[in-house]
C-alpha cells in the first residue's frame, strides 16, 4: 500500500532521525537520491546543462547538494538564487567547490532557455499559497522551456497537505520526494503538477496511520470476495438495485451490469425499468413492489437515474443493511435520515453533487477535494466516495482517506458512475465494509476503464464488460 503523511508528521520524523545522525547526513541522503533520479532522467550527465532554481531553507539546500553531485560528474550546473543572502550556505559552498556557478534572477531566462534539466528547489513542503511574483515568473519561464523539470520533494506552489493550488506553481515532469509521499502528490489538482513521482527512502520512522492510502494490486487482491465450496447465490450475498425511471431506464441497466460483476451471488432490481433490465440481463431478479417488499438483500444501491422517486430512497434508507446512495438519491436523501442509520452508508457524489450537498460552488470542491470529502463524510456520518480526476474515499469515522491510483480520463462518460455504483453495491453485499467496498470498486472500475479504452473513447457498457478482466488482472498479479 502506498501511503502519504502530513507535513507535521514528516517534520517530526525528520527531527527524530536527525537527532541520531551526524549533522547534515539526512540532507546528503536526500541529495544523493535526488541526483541519482536526475542522472537517470538525463541518461548522460557529462556535458549536460543543469539549472537549479533555489529558494531559501532545506529545500534549496537539497537542490544545491544534488547540483554539486551532478557537477562532479561533468554537468554544467548553474544555480539561480531567489534570495542570495538566505540561500543554504553549506549547500552553496558545496556547489561552488564542485565547479558550479551562481547567478541572480536577472540572467535566469537565458540560462533556463538553454538548460537540459531544471531542478525546482524554490519552496519546500512547508509552503502555503501560490508562489511569490519573482518565483512565479521563473515557473512561467520554466514551463516554456524545453528542459525537463524535476521538483525537489514537491512542486513549488502546491500545498503538501491538501493538494490545493492557490496560485502560480511549478509544473514538473518528475517529482523526487523524500521519506514518504505527501498528500498533495496523490490528490488533484496538485497531482497534475507533480508529473511522475519517485520516492527516495531516507530512513524515516513513520507512524502506523497515514493521512492518505492508495491501494495497490496486492491490497485489492486480499479484499476480493472469493466463493467457497459451500457457497450458493444467497450466501455470496444479494444486492438490491433501486434505480432507473421511465426517463432514464439505461441507468438501471448499467447499475445492474456493474452489480452482476461485483462478486455478489444475485441481483434484485426494483423499479420501472424492469423490462429493459431483463432484456439485457435475464438472470436479474425483478420486482415492481418497491424496496420494502422486494425480498431479502444484503445491501442496497439507490439513486442512479431515479428521477424524483423519493419513496424508494426513503424505504432503502430505512433498511438495516448497508446502502449506497448515488446520483438522484443524493438529492433526495435527507441528511438526518442518513445520519440516523445504524448500518453503513456509502455516498458516491461527483464534484457537482458534493458541492450541492455542502452548499458551496463546484470550483471549491474541485480545488479542495481532500477537505471536501472529509467534510461531507463528517456532516452525513457516512463513508464518501468523491468521484473525479482523483477519486477519494473518506470514512465516516475519520482516519486515512483512500485515494484511487487507477483510472483514465476516458471514464468521464455518461453512465460510468452507474456502473461504479452497482459494482460497489455488490461488494457491499458480499461482505466488505463501506471503505473497502468503495476503494476496491474504484480500483477495479478505473482499471476496467483503462482496459476498455486502451487510449480511445469508451462507453459505460464497455467499462462494465471489462471488469472481469480487471478482476483477473488483480487476482493473478
Amino acid at each position: 500500500m502506498r501511503t502519504a503523511y502530513s507535513v507535521e508528521t514528516v517534520r517530526a520524523a525528520e527531527r527524530e532521525l536527525m537527532a541520531r545522525l551526524p549533522e547534515g547526513a539526512l540532507m546528503q541522503r536526500a541529495a544523493a537520491g535526488l541526483a541519482a533520479a536526475c542522472a537517470d532522467l538525463l541518461g548522460r550527465v557529462y556535458g549536460r546543462r543543469v539549472v537549479l532554481l533555489v529558494g531559501i531553507g532545506d529545500n534549496g539546500g537539497d537542490a544545491l547538494y544534488a547540483g554539486a553531485r551532478l557537477a562532479r560528474r561533468g554537468a554544467g550546473v548553474a544555480a539561480v538564487l531567489l534570495a542570495p543572502e538566505r540561500a543554504h550556505s553549506a549547500g552553496l559552498a558545496a556547489l561552488r567547490r564542485a565547479g558550479g556557478r551562481v547567478a541572480g534572477t536577472d540572467g535566469a531566462d537565458e540560462l533556463i532557455a538553454r538548460a537540459d534539466l531544471l531542478l525546482d528547489g524554490i519552496v519546500g513542503i512547508g509552503g502555503k499559497g501560490g508562489l511569490r511574483p519573482d518565483a512565479a515568473r521563473l515557473a512561467e519561464v520554466a514551463a516554456l522551456s524545453r528542459a525537463a523539470v524535476v521538483a525537489v520533494d514537491l512542486p513549488s506552489g502546491v500545498d503538501a497537505d491538501t493538494g490545493e493550488v492557490r496560485g502560480a506553481a511549478v509544473r514538473a515532469d518528475l517529482t523526487v520526494t523524500f521519506g514518504t509521499h505527501k498528500p498533495g502528490l496523490l490528490v488533484d489538482p496538485a497531482r497534475e503538477y507533480a508529473g511522475s513521482v519517485r520516492l527516495v527512502d531516507i530512513g524515516l520512522a513513520l507512524p502506523g496511520e497515514a493521512e492518505l492510502e492508495a491501494l495497490q494490486h496486492a491490497d485489492v487482491r486480499r479484499l476480493l470476495p472469493v466463493p467457497g465450496g459451500e457457497s450458493d447465490k444467497y450466501r455470496r450475498g444479494v444486492v438490491g438495485i433501486a434505480a432507473g425511471s421511465a426517463r432514464y431506464p439505461g441507468a438501471a441497466v448499467l447499475a445492474v451490469s456493474g452489480a452482476l460483476r461485483g462478486g455478489a451471488g444475485a441481483v434484485r432490481y426494483v423499479g420501472p425499468a424492469g423490462d429493459a433490465v431483463l432484456a439485457r440481463f435475464p438472470e436479474t431478479l425483478v420486482s415492481d413492489r418497491g424496496p420494502k417488499h422486494a425480498g431479502r438483500v444484503q445491501a442496497w444501491v439507490v439513486g442512479p437515474g431515479a428521477g424524483d422517486d423519493a419513496t424508494a430512497v426513503a424505504e432503502v434508507l430505512a433498511s438495516d443493511v448497508p446502502v449506497l446512495v448515488d446520483a438522484d438519491g443524493l438529492r433526495l436523501a435527507g441528511r438526518d435520515a442518513v445520519r440516523a442509520r445504524t448500518a453503513p452508508t456509502l455516498m458516491t457524489p461527483h464534484a457537482g453533487e458534493a458541492a450541492a450537498l455542502l452548499g458551496v460552488p463546484r470550483e471549491e470542491v474541485e480545488g479542495a477535494r481532500l477537505a471536501s470529502a472529509r467534510e461531507l463524510a463528517a456532516r452525513y456520518s457516512a463513508t464518501v466516495l468523491l468521484k473525479g480526476s482523483t477519486t477519494l474515499v473518506a470514512d465516516a469515522g475519520g482516519g486515512a482517506v483512500r485515494v484511487n491510483p487507477t483510472g483514465t480520463a476516458w471514464l468521464a462518460t455518461a453512465g460510468s458512475g452507474d456502473v461504479l455504483s452497482g459494482l460497489a453495491g455488490s461488494l457491499l453485499a458480499s461482505g466488505l465494509g463501506a471503505l473497502d467496498a468503495g476503494s476496491v470498486a474504484a480500483y477495479l472500475h478505473g482499471l476496467a476503464g483503462r482496459f476498455a479504452a486502451d487510449g480511445a473513447p469508451v462507453g459505460a457498457h464497455d467499462v462494465a464488460e471489462a471488469v472481469p478482466a480487471a478482476w483477473r488482472d488483480v487476482r493473478d498479479a
